[in-house]
């Protein structure tokens, strides 16, 4: 490879357990689902400018706790 930057956007649906994502969440130390994933994609391959939304579901363990309400 030439050196180029390459530029990925993607969309990614997943469903996780309740005490899978609360585990994820205190293994990356972090306190959203977004900034678990950018760490994720950060440590695995070393990404720039990563830039994580959740467009749907919940984004903090509070936000999953309220599911069940």
């Amino acid at each position: 490879m030439d050196g180029k930057d390459a530029k990925i956007k993607l969309t990614l649906e997943f469903t996780v357990s309740g005490s899978g994502l609360e585990d994820a969440m205190e293994e990356y130390d972090e306190l959203s689902v977004e900034g678990m994933i950018r760490e994720l994609l950060d440590k695995s391959i070393a990404c720039d400018e990563i830039a994580v939304a959740v467009v749907s579901g919940p984004n903090t363990l509070e936000d999953y706790d309220k599911i069940g309400e």
